[in-house]
């Protein structure tokens, strides 16, 4: 389905920076970008931006105020779209300003110029078990519980939540992840491109039918990434270092 969003050159894509406050590296980046010392056009976040950011837990919300507040201050500058992954959802109440993407609306599809390009976090076609988990912790109802469960037990569930996700490695090498994307079907999107997150491989493949690339993590080596046109205007994607600013 397309959502008349045309992909636009010298925007910014981020995908998977876990961000939290052991994993800060991202706030540098994003206050560049908030204070116009970085030229964005575009700010695309590709899913897992933070570590932990659930609609409805306003703990959540507190532990990450200061990035919260950075996006909604740039999403009424230029176009701000987030597609939400496992670790942020329920977002549209949070960012309000925002074209905000939920899992179920995933892939999206937009335009670059004469090309159809489709986005996702990554983990919209898992088996039946993982959307059924999907779809269990999303559910209002349960997060509403949560919500007072959290408070009760001074967010006893959230933190220990905190400390296994601060020693996750987020980096690992996917083993046969080429194989693993041929067997997806991912050609029956009928776009030119299929760029996601998720996997944190930061691997491009060429297939018969359409061009994939999937984004490398920043919270591996602080990646992202530039929309750019290249000799044959076709779509390319500048990788860049937060490092190397």
């Amino acid at each position: 389905m397309s959502h008349k969003i045309e992909l636009l050159d010298g925007a910014y894509i981020i995908s998977d920076s876990h961000y939290s406050h052991k994993r800060p590296e991202l706030l540098s980046l994003i206050q560049d970008i908030a204070s116009h010392k970085l030229h964005v056009t575009q700010l695309i976040l590709m899913g897992d931006v933070f570590d932990a950011l659930f609609g409805g837990i306003p703990y959540t919300y507190k532990e990450n105020s200061e990035m919260i507040e950075l996006l909604n201050k740039i999403s009424l500058e230029i176009e701000l779209i987030y597609l939400e992954g496992n670790h942020d959802f329920n977002l549209k109440k949070v960012f309000k300003n925002a074209k905000v993407f939920t899992l179920s609306s995933q892939p999206i599809v937009c335009s670059y110029k004469d090309e159809s390009v489709s986005l996702a976090h990554g983990d919209f076609d898992g088996d039946f078990a993982y959307r059924f988990y999907c779809a269990v912790i999303r559910n209002p109802i349960l997060l509403f519980i949560l919500k007072y469960v959290d408070i009760i037990t001074n967010h006893t569930i959230l933190k220990k939540l905190d400390s296994y996700l601060g020693i996750k490695d987020d980096c690992k090498e996917f083993i046969g992840f080429e194989k693993y994307i041929q067997n997806r079907f991912l050609e029956h999107y009928n776009s030119e491109y299929f760029i996601e997150g998720h996997y944190h491989q930061n691997l491009s493949f060429k297939f018969e039918k359409f061009n994939y690339l999937n984004l490398g993590a920043f919270a591996c080596n602080q990646r992202y990434f530039i929309v750019k046109s290249s000799k044959d205007k076709k779509l390319f994607l500048e990788e860049k270092s937060y490092k190397e600013i």
